[in-house]
């Protein structure tokens, strides 16, 4: 499947900011997979999963024995609640902050 290559600079800009910039490491205070997150807002978060990650995480795991596997947009309910305590305690930051200056 072909995907469309950005050749504008500003397009390079836009797919810097959406897929890698910001992203803070946090792992699953369960299994210890390390994923890339950046919180846009209370409810909004982009997870970036490494092939390690998906690899090391238990529930997927789990899931993946299931009968018909791991559906491909299932998330990770313990991730879930580890990126939460990141952004309690303040190692995640959420919002504006998360912006380039420009």
């Amino acid at each position: 499947m072909s995907y469309i290559v950005p050749s504008l600079p500003e397009t390079f800009a836009d797919r810097e900011l959406y897929t890698q910039s910001h992203l803070q490491d946090v792992p699953c205070l369960d299994c210890k997979a390390h994923v890339l997150v950046r919180k846009n807002s209370e409810h909004h978060t982009s997870i970036q999963w490494t092939q390690e990650a998906v690899r090391d995480c238990t529930s997927f795991a789990k899931m993946e024995r299931q009968e018909g596997g791991r559906p491909v947009h299932a998330g990770c309910p313990r991730l879930n609640k580890s990126i939460e305590e990141a952004v309690r305690d303040g190692a995640v930051s959420v919002g504006a902050e998360n912006e380039p200056v420009a």
